[in-house]
């Protein structure tokens, strides 16, 4: 596949690194002004959803969604809402949040091009007809100074102000309806039944898009969806970023066109380190794959999905043949057991326990029958939680579980082949046991 120019993090010319946009002059002087974007009237989209639907864009947070058919929901529900004399003006919250670990994609963005994404919430609250707009990071985050001062710079210039939240740095708060729940009520928990889309922040329908995408966004009201749909995949077109690790020469954030093949994005970090033995796609809430199988194929949602992964938030993870695959699968697991919102029995009781079960395979003390116990567990975890954390991490479990069936069994024969004590999955500092309900920390 052809390569292209980086278009959300355009290059220094000289360097290569990506350009520093951070002032608004600096932003204009290469994107040029933002244009003009009609709002929403009378219960219809303004017209930019029309080339937002062109350009075909898909949700960069981890569904990949289309854009276009989000928006309409969110007016959809917004004049349904209105008729029956209960409507309120929508809302926009970018989320910023990233909640994976292995993720750094939205905190480069924002350190690099944070303007492209404020002027994405403006155009997606023109086009929705929203009345409120947000900028969601997690609490403590690095980015909270930069972009105090890039939302300084832009005072009185956006049609709405930009108000910048800082929801606890929980793994669950970035989920959607948990975002629009603690921005609305103050508790980052998931919130069951209703959608955003239809009762969001205080009731309000809101859309919550990927600060990414928002991003993309800016830059199709400013060139077209035809321009965007030039570049990638027809089913999922357009550019990408990637946060890539592990068993890579230099770990980052690459700009590639979806359908780029995954060798060539290990190149752009300088290659394997060494042998690999597997990677970890999607993050923490993503699926293991083979190297055989993700190496052969290209970087999109479908052929990543036949392949065995899941691109989620754009996560490509290099395990090197030196570590233990098992021990970091429990690792993450009894860390993803503690970052769950502990409303549901999935949750409270179903990840503890299998983040015990790997516990005890990973250190070489599991038979036979009690991998089947665990394989037993994690199906009874699937499709019963109150929102998709369980799903993710039963998933990241099974999969991993697959992939590395070999290591698994020496493991029960009580051996391993790893040369390292040293983990390589990264790890927040701080909560390791299970919650018991939600607390203090989620709002």
């Amino acid at each position: 596949m052809t390569s292209i120019t980086p278009r959300l993090l355009p290059p220094d010319p000289v360097t290569g690194r990506a350009l520093d946009l951070r002032s608004l002059s600096a932003h204009e002087a290469h994107f040029g002004p933002a244009p003009g974007v009609a709002v929403a009237t009378k219960g219809r989209p303004g017209s930019l959803i029309d080339e937002i639907s062109a350009s075909g864009l898909r949700g960069r947070g981890g569904g990949w969604f289309p854009t276009a058919r989000k928006m309409h929901a969110v007016v959809e529900s917004a004049a349904a809402r209105k008729a029956l004399s209960s409507g309120r003006k929508t809302v926009v919250i970018a989320n910023a949040m990233e909640g994976e670990p292995a993720s750094s994609k939205d905190a480069t963005l924002l350190s690099h091009s944070p303007h492209l994404v404020i002027e994405g919430i403006q155009a997606a609250a023109a086009t929705i007809g929203a009345s409120n707009a947000y900028l969601a990071v997690h609490r403590g985050s690095p980015l909270i100074p930069i972009l105090d001062e890039v939302l300084a710079q832009r005072s009185g210039i956006d049609r709405i102000p930009v108000e910048l939240i800082t929801p606890p740095a929980r793994y669950v708060a970035s989920e959607e309806s948990a975002l629009t729940h603690w921005a609305g009520d103050g508790e980052a928990t998931p919130v069951y039944g209703a959608r955003p889309f239809q009762r969001g922040m205080n009731g309000r329908p809101t859309l919550v898009q990927n600060a990414e995408t928002l991003a993309h966004i800016a830059l199709i009201a400013r060139n077209g969806g035809a321009w965007f749909a030039s570049a990638g995949v027809p089913d999922a077109p357009g550019t990408t970023l990637v946060s890539v690790g592990g068993a890579v020469a230099q770990h980052g954030v690459v700009e590639v066109a979806t359908g780029s093949p995954v060798t060539d994005i290990l190149n752009r970090c300088g290659g394997a380190t060494g042998a690999i033995q597997g990677f970890l796609t999607g993050g923490y809430g993503g699926a293991w794959v083979s190297t055989t199988a993700l190496q052969t194929t290209t970087w999109a949602p479908d052929p990543v999905r036949e392949a065995g992964g899941v691109i989620g938030a754009g996560i490509l993870w290099a395990l090197g043949s030196q570590h233990c695959p098992l021990e970091e699968i429990a690792r993450v697991a009894m860390w993803m057991a503690g970052e769950s919102a502990g409303q549901c029995g999935p949750c409270r009781f179903g990840l503890p326990t299998v983040a015990d079960d790997l516990a005890t395979l990973a250190g070489r003390q599991g038979s036979t029958q009690d991998l089947h116990r665990l394989n037993e567990r994690l199906a009874l975890i699937v499709n019963r939680g109150g929102c998709k954390h369980p799903d993710g991490t039963a998933r990241f479990i099974s999969t991993g579980i697959h992939t590395f069936h070999a290591e698994v069994a020496h493991h029960v024969n009580g051996h391993c082949s790893a040369s390292s004590n040293h983990f390589a999955l990264p790890i927040p500092a701080g909560r390791a046991v299970p919650v018991k309900r939600a607390g203090k920390d989620f709002r």
